[in-house]
């Protein structure tokens, strides 16, 4: 964690681009956020994850499209305030959905570790619970208020600060534009996040093969169709990016591979001399670690056979 001072309204409008395009069209994605607020004591790169996550499980409430409305607010509470807070100011974060809504038993439940009611093999279910610590963490707190056909509302409490915000995001150079001819396999179980990054590298010109878990990969590797570099989300249902690794290397292919985590820390399981890649990440970021990769693999390297 990096907290530090954060205008949330300017963090959101730098955002919601990424997340409209990736909700597709059958889900509006409204704005509720006045100016002149106060800034926001917190770590901004877990924040945008945290969106992100939060993006995903009302995408996912949604299947037949519908309304996700981001607000922001400030409020004073006392010491006998009903949200658990210790007295002072705070920014309110909220992400409210018209989606399917949950009962009482699975909103009791929704910030554990690990519990999801996506079904096996669909999400880790620590995506609420990222944004329950990263709330604790900053000083603030997590509620939740939904029920079954009204959907799902998300408050994000954060402690507020008169400290003058940093600007996060950075006036890089353009990104590094893709070597010729070179194909990227990428590898992400969340659909959003893995159509947002194919996006990120096709605009710079590189060819994607986009699959949606290790196992589906490996498949694909063991059947055919080059790939110059792999790109692979770390937590993933049934085998992780670390473990997708190790598999390829213990078969003899040591191919060029960057691990994208939205963690502090992997498992084990990861060799370390891998690059990773901290979500969520800007473009010049991805194509740097990218074309740093390729740059570093041994010219005249066999490619990795994978297929469409």
């Amino acid at each position: 964690m990096q907290p530090r001072a954060v205008d949330i309204g300017a963090l959101i409008d730098g955002l919601v681009d990424l997340i409209r395009r990736s909700l597709g069209p059958s889900i509006t994605v409204v704005l509720e956020v006045p100016r002149h607020l106060s800034s926001a004591r917190v770590d901004p790169n877990q924040l945008e994850l945290a969106l992100l996550n939060l993006a995903i499980n009302a995408r996912d409430a949604m299947p037949g499209g519908g309304r996700l409305t981001l607000s922001v607010s400030q409020s004073v509470v006392d010491d006998r305030n009903m949200v658990g807070l210790a007295a002072g100011s705070y920014v309110r974060l909220t992400a409210a959905d018209t989606g399917t809504g949950m009962d009482r038993a699975t909103l009791a439940r929704a910030t554990e570790p690990f519990f999801s009611t996506k079904g096996v093999g669909k999400g880790t279910g620590l995506g609420l619970s990222m944004v329950h610590g990263l709330a604790a963490q900053s000083g603030g707190t997590l509620r939740l208020t939904s029920e079954p056909g009204a959907g799902t509302a998300v408050e994000l409490w954060l402690p507020a600060t008169t400290e003058t915000p940093v600007d996060a995001i950075e006036t890089a150079s353009e990104p590094v534009q893709a070597r010729q001819g070179a194909k990227v396999l990428l590898v992400d179980d969340e659909d959003l996040v893995r159509a947002a990054t194919a996006d990120m590298l096709r605009d710079i010109g590189y060819v994607v093969i986009e699959m949606a878990s290790a196992s589906q990969a490996l498949s694909a590797i063991r059947s055919g169709v080059d790939a110059d570099i792999l790109v692979s989300d770390y937590l993933m249902p049934g085998m992780t990016g670390g473990q997708l690794i190790g598999e390829l290397r213990s078969s003899g292919n040591r191919m060029p591979a960057l691990l994208v985590t939205g963690y502090a820390a992997a498992g084990e399981d990861v060799p370390d001399d891998i690059i990773r890649l901290a979500k969520p990440f800007r473009q010049v970021d991805l194509a740097a670690r990218v074309d740093e990769l390729l740059r570093q693999s041994p010219a005249g390297r066999p490619k990795l056979r994978a297929v469409d």
